[in-house]
């Protein structure tokens, strides 16, 4: 597989990402959202994520914050390499786009923490303002400081617990609860395919010296 040929995935799935997020962080409110198709299980629902996803964070504060982003920025970097070397190494056309697609989630959210602080107005839950970008030249926090724009969100069971089960009686269970982005679909899709596919290459490669070590017996 040619390497323009990955770098051309990577940056129509990173247009994707970004484009869905500009326009859910310009056009709702923070907590704003949409029932997709009308479907109450199908949503866009805006949050801001300041750690990684289901909302996991190094910490509070700025240096924690920065942290993440780095480990995100290093991530990419190392990323771009081993793509590099998967292609020199002619690993599989389905191994290079599922690392394609992990490549690309990440770098989409590392674009959210690095730049989105600078360029976009604060999404106020007070205020239920709409975020303008570039509004007062001044942006809601610092460079490598800003939020992860989320807004997919599938509650598809949402309803009370029994009163007779033990331990949750009473409660409210929803289940898909996380709301994320779609970075997040591109990292999982692509880590998805990894185990699929590496583990057919395993057998293959596993097999296919058996047999030739068979057939030469023969």
């Amino acid at each position: 597989m040619k390497g323009k040929n990955v770098v051309l995935i990577i940056l129509m799935l990173l247009l994707v990402d970004q484009s869905i997020k500009f326009y859910v962080k310009t056009n709702f409110y923070y907590g704003q959202e949409y029932l997709v198709f009308g479907l109450d299980w199908f949503r866009l629902h805006f949050l801001e994520n300041p750690g990684m996803a289901w909302g996991w964070k190094f910490g509070d504060g700025y240096i924690a914050k920065l942290i993440l982003v780095l480990f995100r920025f290093f991530a990419v970097i190392w990323g771009a390499f081993y793509i590099k070397k998967m292609l020199s190494k002619n690993y599989s056309k389905a191994i290079i786009i599922c690392a394609a697609f992990i490549y690309a989630g990440a770098l989409g959210n590392l674009i959210d923490g690095a730049f989105y602080g600078l360029i976009f107005e604060k999404s106020d839950l007070t205020l239920k303002n709409i975020a303008e970008i570039f509004s007062s030249g001044v942006g809601y926090s610092g460079f490598l400081n800003g939020n992860v724009v989320d807004m997919w969100y599938f509650p598809i069971v949402n309803t009370t617990l029994p009163e007779w089960l033990p331990f949750w009686n009473g409660q409210q269970f929803t289940f898909f609860d996380p709301v994320f982005n779609t970075a997040d679909i591109w990292i999982t899709t692509g880590v998805g395919g990894l185990l699929i596919f590496q583990k057919n290459n395993h057998n293959k490669n596993e097999w296919i010296p058996k047999f030739r070590k068979f057939y030469n017996k023969k």
